[in-house]
């Protein structure tokens, strides 16, 4: 019996795709870390380039991964 893995994983009650889980954390994960070690070595400047790269990260990440849901509708109504 040659049965195929789901290639899904349940992340917070929700399927996500693993290799798209994969991409998005390595695609944030290098634009966090390229903006913690690019930034000046003043106090707090090493943080905020960091957030700035976790944030443009996850732009880049949904731009990239598209959603794979289709929604039907059934006829009924909840009341």
């Amino acid at each position: 019996m040659n049965q195929k893995e789901p290639e899904n994983i349940e992340v917070w009650e929700d399927l996500v795709h693993i290799k798209d889980l994969g991409l998005a954390l390595l695609i944030c994960g290098i634009f966090s870390l390229g903006g913690y070690f690019i930034a000046p070595n003043n106090t707090s400047d090493p943080l905020f380039y960091g957030l700035a790269g976790a944030v443009i990260g996850f732009i880049i990440s949904s731009i990239v991964i598209k959603p794979k849901r289709s929604f039907e509708e059934s006829g009924e109504e909840d009341k």
